[in-house]
């Protein structure tokens, strides 16, 4: 066994928050059902990468969390083309910060996923 580790967003609509890091080039590996015989639980991987989303549910039913209000995580993703990336992902997030150059030798932009969650994008200048 390969011993792993990746986050798990937590989402109100697994199925959309999904797609969208479909977008940013994930690809789905694995989807499972909850008890409602709805899908709770979408894997995801990317060049080694994983992540997770799953119901907001998950936590509450098997530790008894509450998952906070707001922004949950803010994930940083690397991509090929910035600015190809915020325009492809234009009509599915919001944009809170259009592509710049950093002091520190990168272009990034900051954007919001379907559930309001930081995303940013980088690409190596």
């Amino acid at each position: 066994m390969t011993l792993r580790a990746f986050p798990a967003l937590y989402a109100e609509d697994v199925e959309s928050m999904a797609a969208f890091y479909v977008r940013l080039g994930f690809v789905e590996q694995v989807r499972l059902a909850g008890h409602d015989g709805e899908i709770g639980y979408i894997g995801l991987a990317r060049d080694g990468a994983e992540l997770a989303v799953t119901t907001t549910e998950a936590p509450r039913v098997l530790a008894g969390i509450v998952p906070a209000p707001g922004p949950r995580h803010e994930l940083f993703v690397y991509v090929e083309s910035l600015d190809s990336a915020v325009n492809q992902l234009r009509a599915h997030a919001t944009i809170v910060r259009e592509p710049a150059e950093m002091p520190w030798g990168e272009r990034v932009a900051y954007l919001t996923d379907t559930e309001g969650n930081i995303v940013t994008l980088a690409q190596a200048s």
